[in-house]
């Protein structure tokens, strides 16, 4: 018996061991390179396009803005949810503060949410979700976004 636990954690210190540090797992994010798009809130103010990068596979949806320490004005982050689900995403590893907006299958606004760096606090969407869409925090406030406001592609 006490062999089987030594083993155990034997085990469990050699995998500890083998997990990559922060700056390793850093350096095989695919968060650069991902193919780009224009996206448009149309909102009470007027209308506001970004130009986004796009998480498409889950190893880049997994990664997102992960390490990242600055987002160019004018720019983001979109998630397209196949097939559209509710989701939830937290901050893990992303030292920015981010809009995260949820984005419904009729392209318009669910909900919005402030993400907090590193926060591991998840951040749901208000209903079935085609798309996350992530901009530096406060743009949601600067150009009026709120639920049933369209998104244009």
């Amino acid at each position: 018996m006490k062999s089987s636990i030594r083993t155990q954690f034997a085990l469990f210190i050699l995998a500890t061991l083998a997990l990559p540090s922060a700056p390793a797992r850093a350096a095989t994010c695919p968060n650069t390179g991902l193919r780009t798009a224009r996206v448009a809130f149309e909102t009470a103010k007027g209308r506001f396009a970004y130009k986004v990068e796009i998480a498409a596979t889950p190893d880049q949806q997994a990664c997102g803005m992960m390490f990242r320490d600055r987002i160019a004005p004018g720019t983001g982050m979109a998630f397209p949810m196949l097939p559209p689900r509710a989701t939830g995403f937290w901050m893990e590893n992303t030292p920015l503060a981010l809009d995260l907006i949820y984005v419904s299958p009729v392209g318009r606004v669910l909900n919005v949410q402030r993400g907090q760096p590193y926060s591991r606090n998840v951040l749901n969407s208000a209903g079935v979700t085609a798309e996350v869409i992530e901009l530096a925090a406060g743009e949601a406030e600067r150009i009026g976004l709120k639920p049933g406001d369209r998104v244009r592609r």
